[in-house]
């Protein structure tokens, strides 16, 4: 059973973590100050370090459970799909949709004050991009247990890094850039499927 200290630090997590939710949107990280994370929150400037460690990685733990939130709608996605393609065109538009309606996203991508975030959407993001591949690489083998799990990994990784690259540059709806994703993965599929790979250890 969880302790009351556990409960009331991860109460304490969350209170921090939503108050610099609320202020990274129009401060960025930059702008963002440890002190005002606290005076929102109703703590100590030090209790706020002594949670985090650094102005750097409480800003990396708002954007990894930005992360989880929409790692949890993807993997609804997938379970409600029929097929794999159907689980993908579901997934990529879910994430855009709501990447682009997220604030903290949106202002990553489109104020000045964000600017200093989009790092964390990209080249910083590693365990973002990381964990959002692994969770799709699961979903793929269970869609279509045909595939390898190589070929898996490195569909998914397509995937995440094309439904990046659309929020970044949003030149199309959502629903316009899942079948652009779809026109570049549907043939890789169908050629893992039926030409992939052996598996590590069949002959």
């Amino acid at each position: 059973m969880t302790s009351f200290t556990e409960r009331t630090k991860a109460t304490l997590r969350e209170t921090l973590l939503d108050a610099a939710a609320d202020l990274l949107p129009d401060r960025g990280h930059q702008g963002l100050r440890m002190a005002d994370v606290a005076a929102k929150a109703g703590v100590s400037r030090q209790t706020v370090y002594n949670e985090f460690g650094s102005k750097a990685a409480l800003t990396q733990a708002v954007a990894l459970r930005v992360a989880a939130e929409f790692l949890d709608g993807i993997r609804c996605r997938f379970e409600d799909a029929e097929s794999l393609l159907t689980g993908i065109r579901g997934a990529v538009v879910y994430t855009i949709e709501h990447a682009r309606e997220n604030r903290l996203i949106a202002a990553a991508l489109g104020t000045e004050a964000g600017e200093d975030l989009l790092p964390l959407l990209t080249s910083r993001g590693e365990p973002i991009l990381t964990a959002s591949a692994e969770l799709a690489t699961q979903q793929y083998l269970a869609l279509e247990p045909r595939l390898t799990a190589d070929a898996a990994a490195l569909l998914a990784e397509t995937v995440v890094r094309l439904s990046l690259s659309h929020l970044v540059l949003p030149t199309h709806t959502a629903s316009e850039a899942a079948e652009s994703v779809l026109a570049v993965l549907a043939p890789a599929i169908d050629q893992f499927v039926h030409n992939g790979v052996k598996r590590e250890g069949q002959s």
